[in-house]
C-alpha cells in the first residue's frame, strides 16, 4: 500500500502540484460555517463570499463531472461540492487522485443540496499533506486498544469521542486553575528533577547528573519544595506536576502521571475537606454543568459528600470492629480475610492493609478520614486520640482521588517521624531508600505555620469526570512495552 501511495505522491508533482506546501490561508474553521449558513434553505446558493476551509478527507464519491467528499477539521466536519465547471480541469483531475485520510484546503462559497446537506462550493482546491498511509475503514473504526494507546494519533483520527475526553480533560483544568485563582492562590513551579526525592512512599526513577557527577531522580511528589514557599511567606500555593513513580503499571497507574498539590495557610485538614468538595462541585457545574454524573454504570452526586473514618469504613464493609483489637486480633482477621500481611507489620499498618482490602466498594462520594499514624511521617497526629494522624482520602466509585492532611510543622517531632522511616526502610532493604532531606527540615526550623495540604490525582479525576475505565484513556501517551519488530 505505501509503494502505491509513493507512486500517486509522484504522479501528483508531475502534475505540477506541491503535496506538501507551506501554508493555507483559512478563514473560518468547519464549525464556524456550520452555525453561520446552517439556516439556508435546500437548494440555495451563496457564491460572493469567501470561505477557506481547511480539512482531512473522511470520505469521497464521485458522479461524473460532480464529486463530493467529506473533510474533517479540529471543530467538525462538512460536505465539499466540487463541479468540473467550477474549478480548473487540472484542480478536477487532482481530486480524482485524492484518497480518504488526505489533508485539503478549500476555498469558494456555500450551497445546500436539495437533500438539506450544507456545503462548500468549491472554487479552488489545494492539497495540503499527502497522506501515504490508509486510515482504517470508518465502518469498523480502530478497536485494538494496543494500536490506540500506541498510535494515539490515529485513533484521535478515527475516535471523536477520544478528541472529546481530551477536550474535558482540559477544560477541567482549566476549571481548576480558575477556582484556586479566584480564592487568592498562587501557581508555582518546583524541580522536577531532584537530589533527594521525598513527600511520597514511592520507588523513584534514578539518573545520573555528569556534569556534577551525582546521581538524582525524577520526582515522586512536589510536597516538600510547595512546603518550602510556605515557610518563605507565600499564603496559599499550588502546582500541577508530572511526577514519576517507578511502579505498577494497570488501568490505575501510569510511571508518569499528573498531580495537583495544594497548600494553604491556616487551615486544617477539615478546612482541605471543605476546599475540596467545593472545588469538585465548582469543575463538574464549569465543565458539565450539573453535579450529577455517571460512572461505570453507578450514579453519583458530586455535591454530597459523605464523611467516614477509616475504622467506621472497615466495620461497614468489612464487617469487623477493629478499634479495640490488639495486634493478634487484627492478624487474625486478616487471615480470616485473606488478607495478606508481613509478620513485622504494626496495628496501624494492618489496619491500612485491611481499609485497602474495602475501599474500592466506596461508592458514593465519601470522604475517608483519620488513618493510622503508621502510614505518613507528614502529618499531625489526631487531637485526642494519638495512634491516628489528621489524614483523609477522598474516594469515589472505588476511585481513590487524592491525599490529604493537617500538615506536621514540628522540626524536631518531623526529623524524628522522618528517621524512623529511612530506618525502617534500610531494615527491609529497600535499594531506593532515600536520604533524610536536611534542607527541608532547616526550612521547618524557620517555622512553617499551621498548614492543610492535598495531592489530587488528575488522571484519575478526569477518569471519573469523563467515565473511562483506565488511566489510559485520559493520558494522551501513556507508557507502552517496546513495539514489536515484525
Amino acid at each position: 500500500m505505501m509503494e502505491k501511495a509513493i507512486k500517486e505522491l509522484e504522479e501528483i508533482r508531475k502534475m505540477g502540484f506541491e503535496p506538501y506546501p507551506y501554508k493555507f490561508d483559512r478563514t473560518h474553521y468547519i464549525k464556524e460555517v456550520i452555525e453561520k449558513y446552517s439556516d439556508i434553505k435546500s437548494g440555495e446558493k451563496i457564491e460572493n463570499i469567501k470561505i477557506a476551509v481547511a480539512g482531512r478527507i473522511r470520505s469521497k464519491r464521485h458522479h461524473g463531472k460532480l464529486s463530493f467528499a467529506h473533510i474533517e477539521d479540529s471543530s467538525g466536519k462538512i460536505q465539499v461540492f466540487i463541479s468540473a465547471e467550477n474549478v480548473s480541469e487540472k484542480e478536477y483531475k487532482l481530486f480524482s487522485k485524492l484518497n480518504i485520510g488526505d489533508i485539503i484546503g478549500v476555498e469558494g462559497g456555500i450551497i445546500k443540496t436539495i437533500k438539506g446537506e450544507l456545503s462548500i462550493l468549491v472554487k479552488k482546491l489545494t492539497l495540503l499533506a499527502k497522506a501515504l498511509r490508509t486510515l482504517p475503514s470508518q465502518w469498523y473504526g480502530l478497536k485494538d486498544v494496543e494500536i490506540r494507546y500506541r498510535q494515539r494519533y490515529l485513533d484521535l483520527i478515527m475516535n471523536p469521542q477520544v478528541r472529546k475526553t481530551f477536550i474535558l480533560r482540559t477544560k477541567i483544568i482549566d476549571a481548576i486553575r480558575e477556582f484556586l485563582n479566584q480564592r487568592g492562590f498562587l501557581e508555582v513551579e518546583t524541580p522536577v528533577l531532584q537530589p533527594i526525592y521525598g513527600g511520597a512512599a514511592a520507588k523513584p526513577f534514578k539518573t545520573f547528573l555528569n556534569e556534577l557527577k551525582m546521581d538524582v531522580y525524577l520526582r515522586t511528589s512536589d510536597e516538600l519544595y510547595l512546603k518550602r514557599l510556605i515557610v518563605g511567606g507565600f499564603d496559599g500555593v499550588y502546582e500541577f506536576a508530572k511526577d514519576f513513580r517507578n511502579e505498577a503499571i494497570d488501568v490505575r497507574h501510569n510511571p508518569e502521571f499528573t498531580q495537583l498539590e495544594i497548600y494553604k495557610t491556616y487551615i486544617d485538614y477539615y478546612g482541605v475537606m471543605d476546599l475540596f468538595e467545593e472545588l469538585i462541585k465548582y469543575v463538574a457545574k464549569k465543565v458539565f454543568g450539573t453535579t450529577q454524573i455517571e460512572y461505570q454504570g453507578h450514579k453519583v452526586d458530586l455535591a454530597k459528600w459523605e464523611r467516614i473514618t477509616v475504622i467506621d469504613a472497615i466495620k461497614k464493609y468489612l464487617g469487623e470492629d477493629v478499634s479495640k483489637m490488639n495486634l493478634e486480633e487484627l492478624k487474625k482477621v486478616a487471615k480470616k480475610h485473606n488478607i495478606e500481611i508481613s509478620d513485622n507489620m504494626k496495628k496501624g499498618e494492618i489496619i491500612n492493609e485491611l481499609f485497602e482490602s474495602i475501599n474500592k466498594k466506596i461508592i458514593n462520594p465519601t470522604i475517608v478520614m483519620d488513618y493510622p499514624k503508621e502510614t505518613t511521617p507528614l502529618c499531625k497526629l489526631k487531637r485526642g486520640n494519638p495512634e491516628l494522624v489528621e489524614r483523609f482520602e477522598p474516594f469515589v466509585c472505588g476511585l481513590e482521588l487524592g491525599n490529604a492532611y493537617s500538615e506536621l510543622n514540628d522540626p524536631i517531632l518531623q526529623r524524628k517521624l522522618l528517621e524512623e522511616q529511612v530506618k525502617m526502610r534500610k531494615k527491609v532493604e529497600e535499594p531506593w531508600t532515600e536520604a533524610l532531606d536536611e534542607d527541608f527540615i532547616r526550612a521547618l526550623e524557620y517555622g512553617m505555620p499551621p498548614l492543610g495540604g492535598i495531592g489530587i490525582g488528575i488522571d484519575r479525576l478526569v477518569m471519573l469526570l469523563t467515565n473511562s475505565k483506565s488511566i489510559r484513556d485520559v493520558i494522551l501517551f501513556p507508557f507502552m512495552r517496546p513495539e514489536k519488530k515484525n
